[in-house]
């Protein structure tokens, strides 16, 4: 089996495109989790399947997107990013805008500025939900906001602000990232009973009303040095706190994100993309 690959990280996000023509659906759910292995595959973050969309509807191109551990999502706030910058690196698109089907529906990117390999692109992520029937989140009864809610992990109790971006996110506020683990919360409350679909988790430290840190949780993936749609989510958590202005950067490990709240109540975000390599995977269906 001889594959074409592109591998593109975003603000440390990395992630393997391929077009969907050189690869089935039904083999890329299978191969995900091995070509993304850091040392008995490629190594990214997700792997994502890309292709035009039919004539006649409201997207130019729809992907599907997989985790590390093989699991599909929603949607991935980087992966989109670099999504849009593998299909101007190979020439599949050219127009400054361009909308793309995702499992959370059409997004919008729009091309800012390129430099050779590296591009960037603000995108428009949708309207953030709040009910904890769309989160999901096993809460009885219902509630239609999830702010400052108290659940259990361990011998503590932590407070966290829960919300969907198309897929789920789960935001704890810290005074300093020192104060717990990150990687062994992360993993609890991913897995946590509440969370049926298990969630994206999200660590923030408020710099400021304008600035924002954020360590990332990913469901399916572990820690990582950013995800676009967690710091949506941080500054959603943020603003319905009384913590932030609804315009942010939002500080990763990796780089920053420049994340609004717009009027229209949709998320967009401001980021790069880089091509990092192509390559041809050559190993065994």
């Amino acid at each position: 089996m001889r594959v074409p690959f592109c591998k593109l990280q975003a603000v440390g996000n990395d992630f393997l495109v391929v077009a969907r023509e050189h690869l089935s659906e039904e083999d890329a759910a299978r191969w995900a989790a091995r070509w993304c292995d850091r040392h008995f595959g490629i190594g990214a973050d997700g792997m994502i399947l890309v292709a035009p969309s039919p004539s006649g509807t409201d997207a130019d191109f729809e992907m599907r997107l997989w985790n590390a551990d093989g699991t599909e999502a929603e949607i991935s706030g980087n992966g989109l990013r670099c999504v849009v910058a593998y299909l101007a690196f190979t020439g599949r698109w050219s127009e400054p805008v361009v909308r793309i089907r995702t499992r959370a529906g059409v997004k919008r990117a729009e091309l800012i500025r390129r430099e050779g390999t590296r591009f960037e692109f603000l995108t428009d992520m949708g309207a953030p939900a709040f009910s904890s029937a769309v989160i999901p989140m096993a809460i009885t009864p219902p509630r239609s906001r999830v702010v400052g809610f108290p659940i259990r992990v361990g011998e503590r109790e932590i407070p966290v602000t829960a919300c969907s971006l198309g897929n789920p996110h789960c935001v704890v506020f810290v005074e300093d990232f020192a104060e717990l683990d990150v990687r062994e919360v992360g993993a609890a409350i991913e897995r946590h009973p509440l969370f049926p679909e298990r969630t994206n988790v999200e660590f923030v430290r408020v710099r400021d009303r304008r600035n924002l840190e954020l360590r990332m949780w990913e469901r399916g993936v572990g820690e990582t040095l950013s995800s676009g749609t967690g710091a949506s989510a941080a500054l959603v958590a943020a603003v319905l706190n009384g913590l932030a202005e609804r315009e942010v950067w939002v500080h990763t490990p990796a780089g920053a994100l420049r994340v609004r709240w717009q009027p229209d109540d949709h998320i967009a975000v401001e980021g790069t993309a880089e091509v990092l390599f192509v390559g041809e995977w050559v190993g065994q269906r």
